[in-house]
């Protein structure tokens, strides 16, 4: 959970600095090692000639470059990066994907920072290469068939303990790893305080990703997966990554169809529950592919499935009168009325915002749709002096922390 509260610090941060580099200071000047020895009050910079100086965090202000803040959060994080697995210790599966996510967007916000580029793709190349091994439910999602339908299974004796669940009584996720997923796995940090601009690793993936990898039979997981492999693309133009978020998606789009309107996703392989951020996810991948897909055909194909995933999801009936969005629905299709979560105010954001640039025409609606949804959730979630809370606060555990830094994250995004 520490890395997990790191990361939203760093979420919340990396959203900003996307945007505050659009108007303010240029990338600084100081350079980020994965790993630091310094006191908890320092930060370690690169200087030319390889000399290492200390910064005291005394040395910057509130209103100080985003970036430095930025990469204070980063140093932190990088604490619990596990370099045997690709992840990062104490947090979860799909917590890693966001994560990845979030040092993605700051890679894109410091172009000029050569080694947070190549801290960027050695995260990148790790996780693929490594990641798929902690998978914590592999093979259920079985797409071995006779047709070319992902089909559901009788998976019984491929289930691993891992699952997620709603607390009956604080709507609280909760999520069960299978015996010993968090045994400490060999912890290695990165010694990084130069480039390595030589390796060719760094930069192209050695193998070929199989999407059955990634996906683990809850629908979210996989497809946070895919978003992260999606900004992996945009930091690297590798051809690889976006293939792969393509096939994760495709995977999860042969589900569609639930008993709630013939449509939407539920939110994993058991088909008991149809859920906000599955579908938000659905949409935003889509939308998210469509522009990013290299050919027209599939450019339309993505579109298409933004667009009537966007439909069903605003016709769902999980979106109040408010523009607030809840959990989920009921076993009847109603709004179950369950906790109006950050992150699920947040998911669609991003959705709306890539909705927009794909579309064909200068269409609005999307951006108003967007600023009407953000308004209501800014409302019903801020406190009197402005500040965002969740219903878990201050107990969120593992994943509720992260749920923030997501809709900050999507929020800026919209305003970008």
């Amino acid at each position: 959970m520490r890395a997990c509260l790191s990361a939203v610090t760093l979420l919340q941060l990396g959203a900003l600095t996307i945007s505050a580099t659009q108007s303010v200071h240029p990338p600084s000047s100081r350079r980020l090692p994965a790993s630091s020895s310094a006191g908890p009050s320092k930060l370690s910079q690169q200087l030319p000639g390889g000399q290492v100086a200390l910064i005291d965090k005394s040395d910057y202000s509130e209103n100080h470059d985003s970036i430095l803040r930025t990469e204070l959060a980063l140093e932190t994080l990088q604490n619990w990066y596990n370099t045997n697995t690709g992840l990062w210790e104490s947090t979860g599966w799909w917590n890693g994907a966001n994560i990845m996510t979030m040092i993605g967007d700051f890679a894109k916000a410091a172009p000029a920072d050569i080694l947070l580029q190549d801290l960027a793709r050695e995260v990148f190349v790790a996780a693929l290469l490594k990641a798929p091994a902690k998978n914590p439910q592999p093979g259920i999602e079985d797409p071995r068939s006779n047709n070319t339908t992902l089909v559901a299974i009788d998976a019984t004796s491929l289930e691993t303990g891992y699952t997620k669940y709603l607390d009956p009584n604080t709507s609280n996720l909760h999520v069960t790893y299978p015996p010993n997923w968090h045994g400490n796995s060999g912890r290695v940090i990165f010694p990084r305080t130069s480039s390595n601009h030589d390796s060719n690793s760094l930069y192209h993936p050695v193998d070929t990703p199989d999407y059955r990898d990634w996906l683990d039979g809850f629908y979210d997981d996989d497809l946070w997966w895919a978003l992260a492999w999606i900004n992996a693309y945009d930091v690297t133009s590798e051809a690889a990554y976006l293939v792969l978020a393509e096939d994760m998606f495709i995977a999860v789009s042969r589900t569609w169809g639930t008993y709630c309107f013939n449509g939407g996703i539920y939110w994993s392989w058991k088909q008991d529950y149809v859920n906000a951020i599955a579908n938000e996810l659905f949409f935003s991948t889509a939308a998210h592919l469509a522009n990013r897909a290299q050919s027209r055909r599939k450019r339309a194909t993505y579109l298409a499935w933004a667009e009537e995933s966007l439909q069903w999801f605003l016709e769902s009936g999980m979106i109040t009168d408010d523009g607030i969005i809840n959990d989920g629905l009921t076993e009847d299709c109603e709004n179950n009325n369950k906790t109006a979560w950050s992150y699920n105010q947040g998911v669609i954001l991003g959705g709306l915002a890539e909705l927009y640039r794909a579309g064909n025409t200068p269409d609005v609606t999307p951006l108003r749709l967007a600023a009407h949804l953000a308004r209501a959730a800014l409302i019903a979630l801020s406190d009197e002096d402005g500040i965002v809370h969740d219903e878990c606060e201050p107990d969120c555990g593992d994943d509720g922390a992260q749920f923030k830094g997501i809709f900050m994250r999507n929020l800026v995004k919209l305003h970008s």
